[in-house]
């Protein structure tokens, strides 16, 4: 009778993999496929070899896109992996009012990204709360272009960003705290060890590969930022679209009737190799790390 359920756990599994097969697995070989042929939005094309990956070499926008979009890796990862573990450890006291403040934290979480830019925009627009204040304490004489200046525009996203993760990441490092034993901590401070080195000698190693994780999870999303950018210019990321990322620059590339598919897959592609290579540096980097 049991070999002739050898099937049960398939059928477990059968929705799963039918949405993992449908929406993930056959969208990724058409995208590979596509990379090589010179298909637009309405289809058609013909193979065209490496063309694609050649022009890529040489088109201008998009090493600015993936200048940009490194640089945005560089700055928001670290502050991920830093602020989120800062407001977990203050957070997690059991003291009045403490969920209320989680609940602060969490909110950007929950809300739409379209509200957010809209809350931002406000926020930063030449009139806005934050120029209206550094105005009114004559830090500035003008008001700062944060959303008309490209450098600024694009630190700007980099701030919503981190603003909008904050939350999400610490949840995942207050799951990752609770599991710190007790008798650790208690014994470094019978050694005489304060809360500062405490932390730091205790709690830091035993979170490392939630750091890992995290810093991972973070290099990830900030690689194919795209709504921040967008929704901070109003579509234009920036004069002459010098804030534009990689996966907005893919979005032009592929956007509309005559949009080239096949060149917008080729960058979608080389997107995904510099991601899964990111993702394995930062976890062989980490492996390296326990061995020594």
């Amino acid at each position: 009778m049991t070999g002739r359920r050898w099937y049960a756990p398939w059928l477990f599994l059968a929705p799963a993999l039918i949405v993992a097969v449908t929406f993930f697995i056959i969208p990724f070989g058409n995208t590979v496929v596509l990379s090589f042929t010179t298909a637009s939005t309405l289809g058609g094309g013909h193979f065209t070899g490496l063309a694609n990956y050649e022009r890529l070499l040489e088109d201008s926008e998009f090493w600015l896109s993936l200048r940009n979009t490194a640089l945005y890796v560089v700055v928001v990862v670290p502050l991920m992996v830093v602020l989120p573990l800062l407001v977990a450890v203050l957070v997690q006291r059991r003291i009045a009012g403490v969920g209320f403040f989680r609940a602060v934290f969490y909110s950007p979480v929950v809300a739409s990204m379209v509200v957010a830019g809209l809350i931002w925009s406000w926020l930063l627009s030449s009139d806005g709360l934050v120029n209206s204040l550094l105005r009114g304490l004559h830090l500035v004489a003008e008001p700062l272009p944060f959303l008309t200046d490209s450098a600024l525009l694009l630190f700007s996203a980099m701030a919503m960003t981190v603003w909008k993760g904050l939350g999400y990441y610490m949840v995942v490092y207050l799951a990752a705290l609770a599991n710190v034993p007790r008798s650790l901590l208690e014994a470094a401070e019978v050694d005489g060890a304060g809360p500062v080195r405490r932390f730091m000698s205790v709690t830091v190693p035993l979170l490392r590969p939630t750091m890992v994780l995290v810093a991972t999870l973070s290099a990830i999303a900030s690689a194919k930022v795209f709504a921040e950018v967008y929704t901070l210019s109003d579509g234009s990321a920036g004069p002459g679209g010098e804030a534009r990322t990689l996966v907005y620059t893919i979005r032009e590339a592929g956007l509309g009737l005559s949009g080239e598919a096949g060149y917008a897959s080729a960058m979608s592609l080389a997107l995904f190799l510099g991601t899964l290579g990111l993702s394995v540096f930062v976890t062989r980097l980490n492996s390296r790390e326990h061995q020594v």
